[in-house]
C-alpha cells in the first residue's frame, strides 16, 4: 500500500494502479479530502485573493463542489451509463476524484508574474486528465471515451446546478437586502 505522498505523486502521474488502490481503500477518503483542501488553498493563494476569509470560503465551496461532483459522476456513470462490469459506490468516486485534484496544488504558482495564468491553465488541464482516469478506474470502464463522456455530462450538470444555486442565493440575498431597507 502506497503512502499518502506516493498516492499523490501517482495520481499526478495519472497512474491507474494508484487510482485503483485509492478506490478500494475506504480509509483514503480523509486523504482525498486533504488533497481537495490543499488544492483549494493553493488556488486561493495563486489567484492572489485578498485575505484568509476568501480562502476559507473557497475551501468550503470546493469541498461542497467535490461532493456534488462525485455524486453527479456516480449517478451518471454507475446508474445512467454503466458498462456490464461497472460496480462502484459514491465513496469510491469521492476518493478517486479527490486524488485527481492533486495537480491543483500547482495553482499556488499562479501568483507568479507573467507565467501564473499559464501555470493555472496547465494545472486545470492536468486535473481534468486525472479526473478522466479516476472516473475510468472507479467505474471500471474499458473505454476512456465513456469516462470522458461521463465527465463532460457531469460537468454540464454541475455548471447548471451551480448556476441555479448561485441564482437562488443571489436572489435570496437581494430579497433580504430589500426587506432590510
Amino acid at each position: 500500500m502506497a503512502t499518502f505522498t506516493e498516492r499523490m505523486i501517482g495520481a499526478a502521474r495519472l497512474d491507474r494502479a494508484i487510482f485503483e488502490e485509492v478506490e478500494g481503500d475506504q480509509g483514503a477518503t480523509s486523504q482525498a479530502m486533504l488533497v481537495v483542501v490543499g488544492a483549494a488553498v493553493a488556488a486561493g493563494i495563486g489567484a492572489a485573493r485578498s485575505g484568509p476569509t476568501a480562502i476559507v470560503w473557497g475551501v468550503v465551496a470546493t469541498l461542497a463542489g467535490w461532493c456534488i461532483w462525485a455524486g453527479l459522476t456516480y449517478f451518471i456513470g454507475a446508474k445512467v451509463m454503466p458498462e456490464p462490469q461497472t460496480h462502484a459506490d459514491f465513496g469510491q468516486l469521492l476518493r478517486t476524484i479527490g486524488f485527481a485534484a492533486t495537480p491543483g496544488l500547482l495553482q499556488v504558482l499562479g501568483i507568479l508574474p507573467l507565467v501564473g495564468g499559464l501555470v493555472i491553465l496547465v494545472a486545470w488541464l492536468w486535473q481534468l486528465a486525472a479526473m478522466v482516469i479516476a472516473v475510468q478506474q472507479a467505474l471500471d470502464y474499458s473505454s476512456i471515451g465513456r469516462a470522458v463522456a461521463v465527465c463532460l455530462i457531469g460537468w454540464l450538470a454541475y455548471v447548471a446546478a451551480m448556476f441555479v444555486i448561485t441564482a437562488m442565493l443571489g436572489g435570496a440575498a437581494l430579497l433580504g437586502g430589500a426587506l432590510a431597507n
